[in-house]
């Protein structure tokens, strides 16, 4: 078995942030922070090089493999910021059709600005994929 190169490191999330970020990603990634400081109650933490996680829950997969995952998290991935979500359901797919300009792959939400979202749509979206999370992995 494998081990999960998704780790929780000591690295700097506000190094990650100043390294990474232009001046827009910046005001956004504080903003996100502000989000998932206020629905996880958690302080950040840099999960792998690129990473920036709040919580943690643990998994197990029907195959046996296992490990930790952060509870809520984005990334800066070139000109465009990522959320990833849990994000499957009918509700979430209601939501993400009044969130405003992204695009959605599997559970990465890609967006350019965060102006260009309802920001109150994208917290909703946030908390359900908590919610979902914690209902699927206690």
């Amino acid at each position: 078995m494998t081990d999960n190169k998704t780790k929780p490191t000591d690295s700097s999330v506000e190094e990650y942030i100043a390294s990474r970020a232009n001046d827009e990603q910046k005001a956004d990634c504080k903003r996100l922070m502000a989000i998932f400081r206020n629905l996880t109650k958690e302080r950040p933490k840099m999960w792998g090089p690129s990473i920036v996680g709040y919580g943690t829950y643990r998994y197990t997969y029907e195959s046996g493999r296992s490990g930790e995952m952060p509870l809520a998290a984005f990334a800066i991935r070139g000109r465009q910021l990522v959320v990833y979500l849990d994000c499957e359901g009918t509700e979430q797919s209601s939501l993400l059709s009044r969130l405003g300009k992204h695009k959605m792959g599997k559970s990465c939400l890609y967006f350019k600005r965060l102006d260009d979202l309802d920001t109150s749509v994208l917290e909703e979206l946030v908390r359900e994929s908590i919610a979902q999370t914690k209902r699927r992995y206690g």
